[in-house]
């Protein structure tokens, strides 16, 4: 393929203007430019001012992770020159220039090439267990495809977002990364983790949300509903519900994941489109069947 063109978008709550000037310092430093930089304000009012090139979009509500993705990939569309959408945290940083030339080397390498996922470390160097997408994985430097993938920073194929469409917008937050990695698995594209890609962020906890029990158990049972076989869906959903009984030690926090998980089921959670057999053997052997 052509050399891709890289379109970086980067969501904003307003709450952080500091490390979102340092971020965009930090994209036009690369020593491969990005083509196109958007900034989308998810419910900010006003955005602070943006430099030069870089295209802001003032949503007058918050739309989540999810919906706020989804704007900045339908203006980086609509440009008509972008061959890879690159999605990063407002508080995080990229500290090498060459990030943007190797993704685009992998992109150029590899047609079936859909995501790749960033490797995210704090300012120490240090990589949270959470941010290596493969199960029993110690080792952040070990590379290589995956079936999840990190979304503080990644690149995703515009023609792969043509193909299974975009976030899944009514998750709002949490496992939509997931989504999208088994919608594309499923297509037959590759999801790979790239250690070399470095994405730096402060050390958080995703529970830091008050609504991430709720949110995180909701769209677990949504993610399993749209994506599973039938017969995966309970083992999926018995799976998890017994391991967040063995970690979580909040009972309110308990009770709030239960309160999402009955949510979950009762509501819709868009069109169901359950993957072929052959990925769920796929996704085996690349180490993690899709029941965990």
């Amino acid at each position: 393929m052509a050399r891709p063109r890289v379109g970086v978008a980067v969501l904003t709550m307003g709450t952080r203007p500091d490390e979102l000037r340092a971020l965009l310092d930090a994209v036009a430093a690369q020593d491969e430019a990005a083509g196109r930089i958007v900034v989308v304000g998810n419910g900010t009012g006003t955005l602070p001012e943006l430099p030069e090139g870089v295209t802001g979009v003032e949503l007058p509500e918050n739309r989540g992770v999810s919906g706020g993705r989804n704007v900045a990939i339908e203006t980086l569309r609509a440009f008509g020159d972008v061959d890879v959408v690159v999605d990063l945290d407002d508080d995080g940083l990229l500290v090498d220039t060459d990030v943007f030339r190797r993704l685009a080397d992998l992109y150029e390498g590899d047609d079936a090439l859909g995501v790749v996922s960033f490797r995210i470390a704090d300012e120490t160097g240090e990589t949270q267990r959470r941010h290596v997408p493969r199960l029993g994985a110690k080792d952040p430097m070990r590379g290589g495809e995956v079936t999840t993938f990190l979304g503080g920073g990644h690149g995703l194929s515009m023609v792969m977002l043509d193909e299974i469409g975009g976030w899944p917008e009514d998750f709002f937050f949490t496992h939509e990364e997931t989504d999208m990695a088994w919608r594309a698995l499923d297509a037959g594209w590759k999801v790979v983790y790239e250690p070399k890609l470095l994405l730096q962020h402060p050390k958080t906890s995703p529970a830091r949300h008050a609504v991430y029990y709720r949110m995180t158990a909701r769209n677990r049972v949504w993610l399993a509903k749209r994506n599973l076989p039938a017969l995966l869906v309970p083992v999926y959903l018995g799976v998890w519900t017994l391991l967040t009984l063995a970690r979580t030690r909040s009972l309110p926090g308990l009770a709030s994941w239960f309160a999402g998980f009955a949510e979950g089921v009762r509501h819709s959670c868009g069109p169901r489109h359950p993957m072929r057999w052959s990925t769920v053997r796929h996704m085996t052997r690349l180490g993690r069947p899709p029941v965990i």
